[in-house]
């Protein structure tokens, strides 16, 4: 059994590097398990930028043009020992040094999702993908090739995941074409971000959905006019359909787990942070800790709406396993639902559905009890906020909590999505030391229907990342996947042009929240170690840092400052965690 170590209120935040020996970084004494020669290494070291992106004194950068610090990376034991020219690092190498030729390739700290659902990214290798759909046609046809493709048994659950329920706000689907289509297999056609849902006659009767059925709290049963289900669910009502899914079991799981986190090795990622792991995730992602099986690192947060392992947890306390693999920390909770299907909670109406104002709270499910106990218990809490009413409401939840305890204040608190922020809540977020752990891709894709929900003044404070720095608040940036794309050379993007691939609108949404591409880097890399606690042994190419380390074939700086729509053509040559390679391209 792999050992863990408890972590009291405060210990999170004295955890640091093992003190260096004194000849860590002396050839004489110390010879490399693994060089990477012939690179162009970015080691992200220098000072931080200022809050309006201009770079610090000691970066290398000379007008306008980014320059690589090093060429060459030493590494033992999983830690970084030495960083320079090819030179200076050879000096370390040794009779059985793994020598790897970068062929001139760009060497960045390795990069961090910190809002991933990775059991459902490695659903995609079992589940239907309607990434793309159109049209209801579209996505039903896709089931019924997935059923006779693979062969699926009569009876059997078909899930069935992608549709983009914020374009698709007004017009749900119902059960009558998927029933009649598929009439043998109970089916979940899941949306890209899990606020909205519908199924077949079979899924229905499954669920429990009937006329009888009264909304669930915080939940929508959409209707004919009869009164009768139409098979269509929103925000919390999609619920009632996943938890009629029987559950995987736990090897299942921890298969699951490790195709997710398999692909995102592939994409450059050498560390996740996964937003909500309820209980029997958890259970799996430590069976792969203990058997050793974890590709990449993870910060998995205890899930808010299981409350039985919220008790747990607090007997427990925060555990940062000794594999330095697995984290767990903090805690997800959920607050309101999506803009996109009008479910975040706004201060003022919906411009495009007067009297809707959103969902949140008790009514969404957020146990506020609960959460404050596990608060008060010494975990970082991360809560899911989207309309600028749902924010507002969780920066006073953190607020009169840290009132009772103000060491609380010092746990790295996060609002995850920190969507849409009204003018006057920015700087509560950084009285409160607040990270808004915020996802690039969403004004790529949400720039669409955004305006239309909230208009355009509110607009204003949308993705407002700049906005939020230079109120002093920390980003830390990830995905939000399987909801948008994960790849980073998109995340990237953008960040830095917020237009979507196709180059619209031009000159970007609301261009003047853009970032640098300085600052996008960082979000990736040690803006995101500080949000799970880990910029001192990661985030950045240092000797004493862990080996955490992304390879890609474009300059990332200097084409993202210069040309960005190049950045969405660069590809990952290698991905190290821990000193292992766990993904090369052929």
């Amino acid at each position: 059994m792999i050992k863990k170590i408890a972590l009291s209120i405060l210990a999170l935040f004295v955890i640091g590097c093992e003190q260096q020996s004194a000849d860590m970084t002396n050839p004489e004494t110390n010879v490399a398990d693994t060089i990477l020669m012939n690179g162009k290494v970015y080691s992200f070291s220098w000072d931080e930028p200022s809050i309006e992106g201009l770079p610090a004194n000691d970066a290398p950068v000379k007008d306008g043009n980014w320059m690589p610090d090093a060429q060459a990376v030493a590494i033992k034991e999983g830690v970084i020992i030495a960083l320079g020219s090819n030179q200076d690092v050879e000096k370390f190498k040794g009779p059985q040094t793994n020598v790897i030729d970068v062929k001139g390739n760009y060497i960045y700290p390795g990069f961090v999702d910190t809002h991933t659902h990775i059991e459902e990214l490695g659903a995609t290798l079992d589940d239907v993908d309607l990434k793309g759909v159109e049209t209801e046609e579209e996505a039903v046809q896709r089931v019924v090739d997935h059923i006779k493709k693979y062969n699926v048994p009569k009876g059997q659950w078909v899930v069935a995941r992608g549709w983009d329920e914020g374009r698709w706000a007004d017009k749900y689907p119902t059960e009558k074409l998927l029933s009649e289509r598929v009439p043998d297999n109970p089916v979940l056609m899941d949306g890209t971000n899990g606020f909205g849902a519908w199924g077949n006659k079979l899924a229905m009767a499954a669920a429990g959905i009937t006329k009888e059925s009264e909304n669930p709290v915080g939940g929508i049963i959409h209707r004919y006019e009869n009164g009768e289900p139409n098979g269509a669910v929103r925000n919390r009502g999609v619920a009632l359909y996943r938890d009629a899914v029987p559950p995987l079991s736990h090897e299942r799981m921890m298969n699951r787990l490790k195709n997710g986190l398999q692909l995102m090795a592939n994409d450059g990622y050498v560390m996740v942070h996964h937003a909500g792991a309820n209980t029997p995730i958890m259970q799996a992602y430590q069976s792969l800790n203990d058997a050793g099986e974890l590709q990449i690192r993870v910060s998995a947060m205890i899930s808010g709406r299981d409350k039985p392992q919220m008790l747990q947890w607090i007997k427990s306390g925060p555990i940062r396993y000794e594999s330095n693999k697995l984290f767990v920390h903090s805690v997800k909770g959920y607050y309101d639902g999506s803009l996109g299907a009008r479910g975040a909670k706004m201060i003022e109406e919906y411009s495009d559905m007067p009297g809707q104002f959103g969902v949140s709270g008790e009514d969404y499910g957020f146990f506020t009890k609960e959460i404050s106990d596990i608060m008060q218990a010494g975990f970082q809490i991360n809560i899911h906020a989207i309309g600028d009413g749902g924010n507002r409401e969780v920066l006073h939840f953190f607020k009169d909590n840290i009132a009772k305890n103000p060491e609380l204040q010092k746990l790295r608190h996060r609002v995850e999505h920190a969507q849409v922020v009204h003018p006057d809540d920015f700087k509560l977020y950084d009285d409160l030391d607040i990270i808004a752990a915020v996802q690039p891709p969403f004004v790529a894709e949400d720039k669409v229907w955004t305006v239309d929900r909230i208009g355009p003044e509110r607009s204003k404070g949308a993705y407002a990342w700049r906005t939020f720095r230079r109120n002093h608040v920390p980003l830390a940036f990830g995905s939000d996947l399987m909801g948008y794309d994960w790849n980073i050379f998109y995340g990237l993007h953008s960040a830095i042009t917020r237009q979507s691939r196709d180059g619209e609108p031009e000159g970007g949404w609301y261009p003047e929240e853009k970032l640098t591409a300085e600052e996008a880097i960082r979000g990736y890399t040690n803006w995101a170690a500080y949000g799970a606690f880990l910029e001192n042994e990661t985030g950045t190419l240092e000797p004493g840092k862990w080996a955490d380390v992304t390879i890609t074939d474009i300059d990332l700086l200097n084409v993202g400052a210069h040309n960005p729509k190049d950045l969405l053509n660069g590809k990952v040559v290698m991905t190290i965690s821990g000193g292992n390679i766990v993904f090369q391209r052929e």
